[in-house]
């Protein structure tokens, strides 16, 4: 590590950038409307009378709580859908990061409210006699209408839940796990009968019911616009075929895809693409994977550490195949800047989305330093390019080599366990906290990097970040 990097004593100024803005206005105006929706599904058990009954009896407080808490969690599945139907100002806005990280806890709020919703409901119709919680139950499911469905699409997104515990993910391969994960969508989809037919709140008042069916009505033409409609539209457009596959170092393959519409999907280096190979039995499961080269007017070009089925595929493919793509996503890119000078920081296959913005950024003459994390030289993906990169635009690249420091949860090497993680990154670069710092690598290095930078002083808003679980 060179600890003797000095910092740029030149003037810098805040790069103005007219889409930052208005994304944060889009993420404000989101944040609201989500909570808008929740006050509104509140307010509507309040004017059907739910005080009145939750205040009448023991069995009216259970029942009406148990009719609250079920129409916040199902508001809250509601929104926790329309986070995941890759709306491109929500995209904007929040990133994916942040949208999959509102998108786990969102869900887990709903969840809970749905369990504590069974709970209040059947204590209230068993008229709060625990003796007959069970046989409630039994009857509930058996003989209300739409129950059945709903008991199977609550079992549905128990399997999602519980497959998405770091602990259980871990030890499922990627493509099992975004099989069962799909086990969400149909879980809400076989709720909604019986708060259709039976809930009372769904019925009580034109309003409501305009208001509830308006809800899932926007929710599923949003994820049917935006998951199914315009991914093929721009799929069929771009009309994209693999050029070419190559091997970029151990367990690491490169992918070229080209077409005639490449251009048309703007897509900016340090985004990424969900990808569809139309080469046999598994084409329909989609995989991220971020470019690794700013794209050209005819072709892009990801890369991609083999870890599974699905990426043990792309050695496989041939030139010709034709491939269907979901994207651009991602604010990992330039128009995310906010200041002058950049910081890139990136582990193992992580790197090669802060490959791609090193080539997109604009020669302003802002500083930019990338640093590198990789176990041994071998291991470090597109080192080469990287470093010819760099000293084509006089960027400073840092290439750390070795396993993490043992016992101590830090993003550095062994051989730098002398050095503080907040120290590394200020010798590293010495003016950290006047940058736009862009993180990319898996999860517990990129959590290390990102409590570093906090400490260091870089404001959250100064801070962009994925995470690749590798």
């Amino acid at each position: 590590m060179s600890s003797d990097v000095m910092p740029d004593q030149r003037v810098r100024h805040a790069v103005q950038h007219p889409a930052v803005g208005s994304g944060r206005v889009a993420a404000q105006v989101s944040l609201a409307l989500a909570w808008l929706v929740m006050l509104g599904v509140t307010a509507l058990w309040v004017s059907g009378g739910g005080i009145q009954e939750a205040g009448s009896s023991a069995t009216g407080f259970f029942t009406s709580l148990g009719r609250l808490t079920g129409l916040l969690a199902s508001a809250a599945l509601l929104i926790q859908l329309v986070m995941m139907s890759r709306v491109p100002w929500l995209e904007q806005a929040w990133g994916q990061d942040e949208l999959a990280r509102g998108h786990r806890l969102v869900g887990l709020t709903s969840f809970t409210g749905m369990l504590v919703h069974i709970v209040l409901i059947t204590i209230g119709y068993a008229a709060a006699q625990p003796a007959q919680v069970w046989s409630t139950a039994v009857d509930l499911t058996l003989n209300y209408p739409g129950m059945l469905l709903a008991v199977a699409g609550t079992v549905a997104l128990c399997l999602v839940v519980f497959t998405s515990i770091r602990a259980a993910r871990r030890r499922l391969r990627y493509e099992s796990w975004h099989l069962i994960h799909l086990y969400g969508y149909l879980g809400a989809g076989l709720v909604l009968p019986h708060q259709l037919w039976s809930g009372q709140d769904f019925l009580t008042s034109p309003v409501a019911t305009v208001f509830w069916w308006g809800l899932w009505a926007l929710t599923a033409a949003l994820f049917l616009v935006f998951r199914v409609v315009v991914p093929l539209w721009r799929s069929c457009r771009a009309s994209l075929r693999v050029l070419a596959v190559y091997p970029d170092g151990p367990g690491i393959v490169s992918v070229v895809v080209g077409g005639r519409g490449v251009r048309q999907l703007r897509a900016r280096g340090g985004q990424f693409f969900q990808w569809r190979f139309l080469d046999g039995p598994g084409w329909t499961r989609a995989n991220p994977f971020s470019l690794s080269a700013a794209p050209r007017p005819d072709s892009m070009r990801f890369t991609a550490a083999v870890v599974g089925d699905g990426t043990a595929r792309l050695a496989t493919l041939r030139p010709g195949t034709k491939v269907l793509i979901e994207g651009p996503y991602g604010r990992m890119h330039p128009g995310a800047r906010t200041r002058r000078d950049t910081l890139l920081i990136g582990a193992g296959v992580g790197i090669t989305p802060l490959r791609a913005l090193l080539e997109a950024l604009p020669h302003d003459g802002g500083a930019v330093t990338i640093v590198q994390r990789a176990r041994s030289e071998p291991e470090a993906v597109l080192a080469s390019e990287i470093n010819q990169l760099a000293r084509s635009r006089g960027a400073q690249h840092y290439l750390l080599l070795g396993h993490r420091i043992p016992g101590r949860d830090s993003w550095q090497p062994a051989s730098h366990a002398a050095w503080s993680d907040v120290d590394a990154l200020r010798a590293l670069c010495p003016d950290i906290a006047e940058r736009d710092v862009f993180v990319c690598g898996p999860g517990a290095w990129t959590d290390a990097v990102l409590r570093a930078l906090r400490r260091a002083g870089v404001p959250a808003a100064q801070v962009h970040c994925e995470r690749f679980e590798i």
